[in-house]
């Protein structure tokens, strides 16, 4: 029971780290890990979902900013989005593979004001945060094997 306990606080902090609530799913990863109780690929499965789902929630409040956008306050003119999306429809695909970085959930915001098709969208996040959990793994990994 205190396995299964684990990983939902690992899903839910990977969930809530893509999101713009301020967390770190890195730190409770590597401690689950260091624990050794749990299988790593199924640890680097549920954070890569839940990080990708918090992605998603990134994206959803994306598509509704777009709801002002003809408010004066509104950060960027009609002209502006319609820049950016040529721009992001160029490059957001690749941008993408970078959504596991430090400002990462900032593209994810823009993939929605922009209207990215979540087809390209979610497998394209989570191979990004599936990737970033196996690295990090391995580098815990490493980490443990200097230590001992």
């Amino acid at each position: 029971m205190l396995e299964n306990v684990s990983l939902f606080g690992l899903f839910v902090s990977a969930l809530l780290a893509a999101t713009p609530i301020p967390f770190q799913s890195e730190l409770v990863f590597v401690a689950l890990q260091t624990l050794g109780t749990q299988n790593i690929w199924l640890m680097i499965l549920i954070a890569a979902v839940g990080n990708t789902i918090g992605s998603l929630v990134t994206y959803v409040i994306g598509l509704g900013v777009t709801h002002w956008k003809d408010r004066k306050w509104f950060p960027a003119t009609e002209a502006q989005l319609a820049r950016g999306h040529r721009w992001f429809e160029r490059w957001g695909i690749g941008l993408l593979l970078l959504s596991w970085a430090p400002g990462g959930d900032l593209i994810c915001l823009i993939s929605g004001i922009l209207r990215m098709s979540l087809w390209l969208f979610i497998p394209l996040v989570f191979i990004a945060k599936a990737g970033r959990y196996a690295v990090l793994a391995w580098l815990t990994a490493e980490a443990i094997k200097l230590a001992s």
